[in-house]
C-alpha cells in the first residue's frame, strides 16, 4: 500500500499484472525526414536510409547484390571524379570529353580487345568472390582491405561518397554536353559573370555552344 502511494506520489502507475512492457522502437535516420523506410530496408545495409522508390530491394535474395552493384558504380565515380578534375587542373589536353577521340600509341581495337579480357578476368573473378563470401573483393582476396580500414562507418562513409560521385559524374558529363565546358572551367566562367553564363543562357544559345562560337 505504501509502495503504491508513492508511486502515485511520484505521477507513475503501477504496473498492471500481465500487461507488457512496449518499448518504443528508435526512430532511424531516412532520406526524408519523418519518412517510414520500406519494410524490407531494415537499416542493416551501409548506407541504409530507407530510399527505394522502385522496390527494387523487395527481393531479399537480390537486395545485397544491389547494394555491391551501387558500391561498385560508386568506386568507379569517385575515380573518374578524380580524374576529371585533376586532368583539368593539370592542364592535360584535350578535355576528358574529348578524349576518346584522340589517337594513342595503341589502336583503338586491339585496346578493347585488352581492356575486354582484363576487366572481363577482374569481373569475374569479383563475381565469383562475392557469391562465396559475400564481400567486396580483388581476384582471391576478400575482403580487399589492404590499409585495414574495414568496418561499418567506413563502409556507409564510402557508400555516400560514391553516391555524391555518381550525381557529381552525371552533373559534369550533362555540363559538358550542353555547355563544352569542363567543370572547373564552367564555374570559373560563371563566377565571373552569373548573370551572363548560367543554364538559361547556355540553354537559350546551344547552337552557338556545339558551334564553339557562343
Amino acid at each position: 500500500m505504501i509502495a503504491a502511494k508513492s508511486q502515485v506520489a511520484l505521477g507513475r502507475r503501477a504496473p498492471v499484472r500481465g500487461q507488457r512492457a512496449v518499448c518504443a522502437a528508435t526512430a532511424r535516420p531516412t532520406w526524408l525526414p519523418g519518412l517510414s523506410p520500406p519494410a524490407h530496408l531494415k537499416g542493416s545495409l551501409a548506407g541504409d536510409s530507407g530510399f527505394d522508390p522502385l522496390g527494387l530491394g523487395q527481393d531479399e535474395g537480390r537486395l545485397k547484390w544491389y547494394a555491391e552493384a551501387e558500391k561498385t558504380n560508386g568506386r568507379w565515380a569517385m575515380v573518374a571524379v578524380t580524374g576529371i578534375l585533376g586532368q583539368e587542373l593539370l592542364g592535360v589536353t584535350p578535355s576528358w570529353f574529348e578524349a576518346g577521340a584522340k589517337e594513342y600509341d595503341i589502336p583503338a581495337t586491339p585496346l578493347t580487345a585488352i581492356e575486354f579480357i582484363v576487366m572481363g578476368f577482374l569481373e569475374i573473378k569479383r563475381y565469383q568472390g562475392f557469391k562465396t563470401t559475400g564481400t567486396s573483393g580483388f581476384i582471391n582476396s576478400f575482403p580487399f582491405d589492404p590499409a585495414g580500414l574495414n568496418s561499418s562507418s567506413m563502409a556507409t562513409k564510402e557508400v555516400k561518397n560514391g553516391r555524391l560521385a555518381m550525381v557529381a559524374f552525371v552533373g559534369f558529363a550533362t555540363q559538358a554536353l550542353v555547355t563544352r565546358t569542363q567543370p572547373i572551367e564552367g564555374l570559373t566562367k560563371h563566377l565571373s559573370d552569373p548573370f551572363g553564363k548560367n543554364i538559361t543562357y547556355y540553354v537559350t544559345h546551344l547552337p552557338e555552344v556545339l558551334a564553339g562560337t557562343a
